[in-house]
């Protein structure tokens, strides 16, 4: 059975961090928003942080999962 995007992006998200570089190089998923928006309207709790590339000043999204306390 092959996975969706949505449960690859997920099953990553439990472990770390993803980034849309990284979602594009890992997973050929070239549309990294839109997989987030549809796990959050399936009631996943998904962050999102701006990052800040040292090497040239371009800032770019990081989603998260949010951990339960």
């Amino acid at each position: 059975m092959k996975l969706t995007q949505e449960q690859v992006i997920l099953n990553h998200l439990k472990y770390d961090p993803i980034t849309p570089l990284e979602a594009l190089n890992l997973y050929g998923c070239m549309r990294l928003a839109a997989v987030i928006h549809a796990l959050r309207n399936k009631g996943h709790g998904i962050t999102m942080f701006m990052v800040m590339d040292d090497k040239n000043g371009k800032h770019y999204a990081q989603y998260s999962l949010e951990r339960d306390l």
